[in-house]
């Protein structure tokens, strides 16, 4: 029961305000741009229907831009699969909370096949159904202001998020894999470690793999910049018999570290006290 209520808790946000605020002006301009063109267009009632999902794909285009959910396929590729899927769902079951379940649950498998998955598409297939006289009736003609509002949001999202200096969108890089000798591995994660890390997860994360690669990476740095920095020095000076001084050189060091199977030596000045350390780090 402890643990169900903390799950409650919410997580801190590793962003600042400044990028809450960019975000945020970010996502009024996309939806009143997007608005705007599709009022002028196709009149305010059918402009009106589509903002429910403008609005939810704004908050996933420029407050978390890097996702793999707000890339531009994913909300190109999802209004359009929601808009055909919904058509169909109203073809065969009419304008039901039956069509818009089946509409919802096909367009999710669908996306997931096209490597587009986009929460805000199944609110657009749920808008046409729902919409028996703005959206539906229009028929396969919809996909005009659907894909037109998706085309406009995209666009605002790709000169304002490039603009504030957030690289948008992520491409994907090329994974290469370069053949090291099993016997001359490094320490810590490769790329296969961490293809098989998300294969054993076996669900989805909205990260693309290269950021995720990259954290990652950076995490691994930190921990050995700490290992090298959180050094207890009176237990390095109390375990080792050896130590330099100003006027060794550092092939003296490396030999004294070779010579004595050590992997850490104090360096003193005349008076004995540690100046620094040189130490083997793998």
């Amino acid at each position: 029961m402890k643990t169900l209520l903390r799950s409650f808790i919410p997580h801190a946000l590793n962003t600042r305000p400044a990028e809450w605020s960019r975000a945020a002006v970010g996502a009024f301009l996309g939806i009143f741009i997007s608005a705007l063109v599709s009022r002028q267009l196709f009149g305010t009632d059918v402009t009106l229907h589509l903002l429910g999902p403008i609005g939810a794909s704004a908050v996933l285009l420029f407050a978390v831009s890097t996702g793999a959910l707000a890339q531009p396929w994913s909300i190109i590729g999802s209004y359009l699969i929601s808009a055909l899927v919904a058509l169909l769902c109203i073809h065969l079951f009419g304008n039901t909370v039956s069509a818009a379940s089946v509409a919802v649950c096909s367009a999710i498998l669908i996306m997931c096949v096209c490597r587009c998955l986009h929460p805000p598409g199944a609110a657009v297939a749920i808008s046409i159904i729902t919409s028996k006289q703005e959206l539906s009736a229009l028929g396969l003609h919809v996909l005009f202001p659907v894909m037109l509002n998706a085309a406009a949001l995209l666009i605002t999202a790709l000169i304002y998020n490039n603009l504030t200096l957030v690289r948008y969108p992520r491409a994907q890089a090329k994974s290469v894999t370069p053949v090291q000798d099993p016997a001359h591995q490094p320490e810590g994660f490769n790329s296969q470690d961490l293809d098989k890390a998300l294969d054993d997860v076996g669900s989805f994360v909205d990260v693309s793999r290269e950021d995720l690669e990259a954290i990652l990476h950076k995490t691994e740095e930190n921990a050995q910049h700490r290992n090298r920095t959180d050094i207890d020095i009176d237990r390095i000076i109390s375990r080792s018999a050896q130590s330099l001084s100003l006027e060794h050189s550092m092939a003296d060091a490396m030999k004294m570290l070779a010579g004595h199977g050590s992997q850490y030596l104090p360096v003193l000045d005349a008076d004995r006290k540690v100046i620094g350390i040189i130490s083997l780090v793998n």
